[in-house]
This record gives C-alpha cells, sequence and structure tokens, in this order.
C-alpha cells in the first residue's frame, strides 16, 4: 500500500477564479448594477490574484493556473466596463 502525500493547494488562486468569473458573468446587467457589482468582483478578484500570485510562486508554481485564468477574466470584465458594459441599455 502506497502513501500520498497530501497535494498542496492554492486556495487564494482558486477564490480569485470564482470572484473572477463571477464579475464576468455580472458585468453585462445595464443600469450600473453590472458595474457596481461585476467591477466589485473584479476588483476583489485582482487584489486575490496578486496574493495568490505571490504564494504560488513561492511554492513552486503550485495555483498559478487558477491564478492566470483569473487575470483573463478581469482583463475581460473590465474591458467591458471601458466599453460601456454594465452602465446603459
Amino acid at each position: 500500500m502506497t502513501n500520498y502525500a497530501p497535494r498542496a493547494k492554492n486556495g487564494i488562486a482558486w477564490a480569485a477564479f470564482w470572484f473572477g468569473l463571477a464579475g464576468l458573468v455580472l458585468m453585462p446587467i445595464p443600469l450600473f448594477i453590472g458595474f457596481i457589482l461585476g467591477g466589485g468582483l473584479s476588483l476583489v478578484a485582482a487584489v486575490l490574484a496578486v496574493i495568490a500570485l505571490l504564494k504560488g510562486l513561492s511554492r513552486e508554481g503550485k495555483g498559478i493556473a487558477p491564478t492566470v485564468f483569473a487575470g483573463i477574466f478581469i482583463a475581460l470584465t473590465w474591458t467591458g466596463i471601458a466599453n460601456g458594459g454594465g452602465i446603459l441599455w
């Protein structure tokens, strides 16, 4: 019987991933609701992504992939907001 070592997980990276995805999904809601919800969640995701990236680099790359995807979601959300998404109809 072999004993497996527990995998090191980066929970902050996954939190950034889910916050970034939620921000991207909520951003298109009109009348400033999407701007507030999507933009707010993407800001939280950005802070978490920076923390997760630093934590992942100190753990030899654990949790880098969800952090990269969170960064992509954040960039898409901010691009959508810059183009008028979540502000007007």
